[in-house]
């Protein structure tokens, strides 16, 4: 079954559209966390990050790149968050892989950051190591 974003590319779904090339497609969030929050899909649909070829991510964060240079440049937001969540546990809620590109000003409460957390050196380096062995 097609997903949500699938619809909104082929038209099926309206959308406002921000740009499209041949690979991506950009649209504005109908839940936006700010005003601008603009979301980049591929074409094709890919779950996740784990999933999309390197070559159809290239060209989505080449997308993401130039659709966050315009969003500076129109809406002169003080930052801009790039989010792109991965399983139902991370927040992701569409299973078409997507970035969101949220501008952001001084004192909003768009995104409240996380709560940070404290590791001793060791299990840094276990966790380090962990994930080395897996490239």
């Amino acid at each position: 079954m097609a997903s949500i974003f699938s619809k909104i590319i082929s038209g099926e779904i309206p959308s406002t559209k921000v740009y499209e090339d041949a690979h991506t497609y950009a649209f504005l969030d109908i839940g936006p966390a700010s005003r601008g929050h603009t979301l980049v899909v591929p074409k094709q649909e890919y779950p996740d990050i784990y999933s999309i070829p390197p070559d159809v991510l290239a060209a989505v964060m080449a997308s993401v790149q130039r659709v966050a240079t315009a969003i500076s440049q129109s809406l002169h937001p003080d930052g801009l968050n790039i989010v792109q969540n991965n399983g139902a546990a991370a927040g992701q809620t569409v299973f078409h892989f997507h970035v969101h590109l949220i501008p952001r000003w001084d004192g909003d409460r768009a995104m409240l950051p996380w709560k940070t957390q404290q590791f001793e050196q060791d299990e840094l380096s276990a966790i380090a190591a962990s994930i080395r062995q897996h490239l």
